[in-house]
């Protein structure tokens, strides 16, 4: 006989963009890491840890009316995640979409 126990039990499934505070945080933390992977390749370590500082400290900014509330590490990593992606396009050849 086998003791019923949660422990078993496989969490649910995330699926992005997330239904809930918890979901959402997981999802835009996903997607930065991914775009921050993508820009480490493209530029030097120096330069990369210039763009973080400046993208941090750009997002803190915008998003300081909203510091205290729970909103707000999701609000930033998106921030920082949009300014990534927007760094990316840059890298791209002039025929690519």
């Amino acid at each position: 006989m086998l003791p019923f126990s949660g422990a078993y039990a496989k969490p649910p499934a995330i699926r992005c963009p997330g239904d809930n505070t918890v979901e959402m945080r997981y999802c835009a933390s996903q997607s930065w890491e991914y775009s921050d992977h993508q820009l480490r390749r493209k530029i030097s370590k120096e330069l990369f840890h210039q763009w973080q500082e400046a993208t941090r400290a750009v997002c803190a900014t915008a998003y300081a009316p909203y510091k205290d509330g729970t909103i707000y590490p999701q609000l930033v990593v998106g921030c920082d995640d949009h300014l990534n992606r927007a760094l990316l396009k840059e890298f791209r050849g002039l025929g690519d979409s």
